[in-house]
């Protein structure tokens, strides 16, 4: 079956999808859910430890606190309490810290540092996959054990008030709630009065045990102004004014009561310098935790600097505080400081428990945990706990029991941090087979790609796809017989879940027929290549054609970056990367018009033509075409061979200045948004340069209007085939309007951005693209080298916190999912997007060959497999490295996204294509 090539590699390209897709499934498993753990909670508490005389502490404590309030404060990072801004605007939160009844600690988050994993992270103790950063947007109900569910089986009362995000993980769990939108971050007042009105009507009754408020304002702020913002101050204030009266409200119930009660100020995460958060920053991952109670004795002149702990620990202090049981799954220590002034027995107890907790987890995760030095150290505290009991039993209280008792708490307290340590290595756990397949339908789609090279770049742009002969080929057979072998041995022998063994039969078979037929494409492609000899070649009808330095430039240039995904350092910096490679193409360009337009003969003028044996092949064509230089015809069928002598003087000059233009804008960009994770903290343009609803949503429909008459025109060009000119027009007015909705949706320091991508471009049509004549796949490699560059000019990274969440609510009063998701995107990606676009919009309208689209969407789609390729197999084979999930991973995830947004470009491509060839 003959099939044009921009078909052909959409298809490859949506195939690639799937396997990546696959891929990034079981790279990113989704966390375990079961209920299992209800079972576990009806277990009885282990019982104290004893050596030859029984104990009668066999069951839980009873509860150290009568009420516990947990004031969560999103983006309330370390420096906005224990900094100067936390003794400017938090006064009363200072106070508690320096002289109250108070315990303060720097928790460290790990990643993702994203709201709904840090939920989960404070009140199951364990570690939430990174995969959460994605399920952020939606969340689901949270099955694990954790402290609100035993809370609640313990007959707690909870009530919440703030973030909806936590009626979401536990639906049916508080008694009152009131649930406020997370994603609007445009507002930062309505969503924290929201909370704060009930507080007055709450803290005088008495029918609660549990009270939770979690503000958003001061996050939302970090997004749309940054830290450094002045309302930070304001709204710092606001949390401190609030912490009095809630505090002083606990302070006087206490005089009636007796019984202390515990008050918590956390935060979710932190804030990076640019007001973003989801990596590995320190500004993102220390946040602020305070415990504050009338039972923490404070002595006078007693300072107490934070402690650095984890914040998985307030997990395991929150259950022992509240009388329940530690959540299964924690990996956290109690925070010692809170018991220390129990008697000895009580600590002792307590720190048993946990390390009990603790080393079952350990059991059943690590086969060979008796060897672990975290499991010995909490064997030998137990049994020193059991001598220690045995004297104290003995109403020893001699000096020897007081120094025992401090041996095994110290004993405990090491073996509590060294379990830890081994649990939060655990994390890691990969389903291989699932990443393995999606590899190997990854790999096949490149590999199928590079072979079909020459026929996709050949003048016909038409390649032979043999459909059916590899359904009745014997490999085909034999392979889907070995894959459905292994697949079920594997899946019958697998320990673990594997995300591709729970598939249906219906399901799985058709993935192994596809690789199965993937398999023998590749062959039957390999043979037919390497048959006739033409592997690499850009026109079977030329054997030997020539690279020019700039086609051994895009060459050397793609590999290149490819090579360079393979360190941490070159992916935290790939603006580095991009920003090296334009400047290198324009110094290229710079150098090809030099030698093309002023270098000459005694004789004759030096023409422009791009080589010479495309002036030979078109000689002939060129007699039945009128002249002119203002058209380009890609792969040399040029309407005219005009050399630039014959340019008016200006354009003449302007071609010969256009490379260095070009280069100054860019180096004009590269100072407008710092960006990577170095030099993200260094003073930009953008900070010297600073909408409306009913103005957005006015701009909405100019938006849409342009698109849909432009979309109307290529459908009126394609019912009627018969004026590409409508068809031309319909693809400007599309990219025009993709131009207003970026200029809208980028914030005002970042419009220069957008302004000198339309000068670049600009200039490279008329005055590069145009004269020198460039075939399409040169044309399509520049553009997308220049749209991954605005990509980081833009001040995007490899670093989720750069993500600009508030572009998706620009027009919006609400978070509404669907149009917010689109919005943040588009703002996201929107310079390879726009430069795409830009693409296809001038191919259509400078070249009458019909194979120009063709080409470009081939050699688009094989350009962007290969970085997906190389990165796959790459992050496979570094899995265990340090860095995994700080940089790699967030990379992985840009690049699925970037995948998925090739795959629309390329049957956009391929529309317009088959547009042409009707025309």
């Amino acid at each position: 079956m003959r099939l044009g090539s921009g078909a052909f590699a959409a298809c490859c390209v949506v195939i690639e999808v799937l396997g990546v897709a696959l891929f990034l499934r079981g790279f990113f498993p989704a966390p375990v859910r079961s209920s299992s753990r209800a079972e576990q909670r009806a277990e009885p508490a282990a019982p104290e430890p004893s050596a030859g005389a029984s104990s009668n502490w066999t069951k839980l404590p009873p509860p150290l606190f009568k009420k516990v309030v947990i004031m969560l404060i999103d983006g309330l990072r370390d420096d906005f309490v224990f900094g100067s801004k936390g003794v400017k605007f938090m006064p009363y939160t200072t106070y508690l810290v320096e002289k109250g009844a108070s315990h303060s600690f720097v928790a460290e988050a790990k990643l993702p540092t994203v709201t709904m994993p840090r939920i989960k992270a404070l009140m199951t103790g364990s570690l939430p996959g990174f995969i959460d950063v994605v399920r952020n947007l939606n969340s689901p109900e949270l099955l694990e054990d954790n402290v609100i569910t035993q809370a609640k089986a313990a007959g707690k009362r909870i009530i919440f008030y703030g973030d909806e995000t936590w009626v979401k993980l536990f639906p049916k769990h508080f008694v009152e709630y009131d649930g406020t939108t997370s994603f609007f971050v445009s507002d930062y007042t309505e969503v924290d009065d929201n909370v704060t009105r009930h507080l007055d009507k709450v803290l005088k009754r008495g029918d609660w045990d549990v009270l939770i408020l979690h503000y958003l304002g001061l996050d939302h702020i970090g997004h749309v102004s940054g830290p450094s913002s002045p309302l930070i101050g304001h709204k710092l204030r606001e949390m401190d004014s609030i912490l009095m009266k809630i505090h002083t409200s606990l302070l006087s119930e206490e005089r009636e009561t007796l019984v202390p009660n515990l008050l918590v100020l956390c935060g979710d995460h932190g804030m990076s310098e640019t007001g973003g958060h989801g990596a590995s920053s320190m500004e993102e991952l220390n946040t602020a935790l305070i415990l504050i109670s009338s039972a923490f004795e404070r002595k006078p002149g007693d300072i107490r600097r934070p402690k650095h702990v984890q914040q998985t620990d307030l997990a395991a202090t929150l259950a022992i505080g509240l009388g329940l049981p530690i959540p299964g799954n924690s990996v956290g220590s109690l925070l010692f400081p809170t018991v220390e002034g129990r008697p000895v027995r009580e600590q002792l107890r307590f720190l048993h428990l946990n390390a009990v907790q603790l080393s079952k987890l350990l059991q059943e995760n690590v086969p060979s945990y008796e060897k672990e030095p975290g499991f010995e150290q909490f064997k030998m505290s137990e049994r020193l706990h059991g001598n220690w009991i045995r004297l104290y039993l003995e109403e020893n209280n001699s000096e020897v029991l007081f120094n025992l008792g401090a041996k095994v708490r110290r004993q405990y307290l090491d073996a509590l941090r060294t379990l830890s340590l081994s649990l939060s290595r655990q994390v890691a756990q990969y389903d291989i087979y699932s990443m393995l397949v999606g590899t190997v339908v990854v790999l096949e789609v490149l590999s199928l790609l590079l072979l079909s090279i020459p026929e996709a770049l050949s003048n016909k742009a038409e390649l032979e796809v043999p459909l059916w002969s590899p359904v009745f080929s014997l490999l085909f057979y034999l392979t889907l017989l070995v894959l459905s072998a292994l697949h079920v041995i594997v899946c019958t022998s697998a320990e673990s879940s594997c995300y591709f063994c729970g598939l249906s039969w219906l399901t799985a078979g058709g993935v192994m027929v596809l690789v199965s037929a993937l398999l023998c494409a590749v062959v039957s492609a390999l043979a037919k290549t390497f048959g006739d000899g033409k592997f690499l070649s850009r026109n079977p009808a030329h054997p030997k054609p020539r690279w020019s330095e700039l086609d051994v430039l895009i060459l050397l240039g793609t590999m290149g970056h490819v090579l360079s995904l393979g360190a941490s350092s070159f992916i935290e910096e790939e603006h580095q990367t991009w920003y090296f490679l334009i400047n290198t193409l324009c110094l290229a360009l710079c150098h090809e018009i030099y030698r093309n337009c002023l270098l000459r003969d005694d004789s004759e003028p030096q023409q422009c033509p791009h080589v010479e044996e495309e002036f030979i092949r078109t000689a002939a064509a060129l007699q039945d075409r009128s002249t002119g230089c203002d058209t380009l015809e890609p792969h040399g069928v040029s309407r005219s061979l005009t050399s630039l002598d014959t340019l008016r003087g200006y354009e003449k000059w302007m071609v010969l200045a256009s490379p260095w233009v070009i280069l100054t804008c860019c180096r004009l960009l590269r100072s407008l948004n710092q960006t990577g994770v170095q030099w993200a903290h260094r003073p930009d343009l953008g900070h010297w340069l600073t909408r409306g609803v009913i103005e957005a949503r006015f701009v909405h429909v100019f938006v849409l209007g342009i698109l849909f008459t432009g979309t109307k025109d290529l459908l009126k060009s394609q019912v009627i085939a018969a004026d590409v000119t409508i068809k031309t027009v319909g693809l400007w007015e599309i990219y025009s309007g993709l131009v207003l909705l970026a200029a809208l949706l980028f914030r005002p320091h970042n419009l220069p951005v957008l302004v000198f991508s339309l000068l670049i471009q600009t200039i490279m049509t008329k005055f590069i693209w145009k004269p020198l004549r460039h075939d399409a796949a040169e044309i399509t490699i520049m553009h997308y080298w220049f749209g991954q560059a605005f990509f980081y000019f833009q001040g995007n990274s490899n670093n989720i916190a750069t993500v600009d969440i508030s572009a998706g609510f620009v027009g919006l009063d609400t978070y509404i999912e669907v149009p917010a998701v689109f919005l943040t995107a588009f703002a996201t990606f929107a310079g390879p997007v726009l430069w795409a676009s830009h693409l296809v919009s001038f191919l259509s309208s400078e070249t009458s060959s019909g194979s120009a689209l063709s080409h470009a969407c081939f050699c688009y789609a094989l350009i962007c497999s290969f970085p997906v390729s190389a990165y796959i197999i790459l992050v496979t084979s570094l899995r265990y490295h340090l860095f995994i999930w700080s940089v790699f991973s967030p990379k992985l995830l840009y690049e699925g996204m970037h995948i998925l947004i090739t795959a629309a470009i390329c049957v956009f491509f391929t529309a317009m294509d088959q547009t042409n060839t009707k025309s």
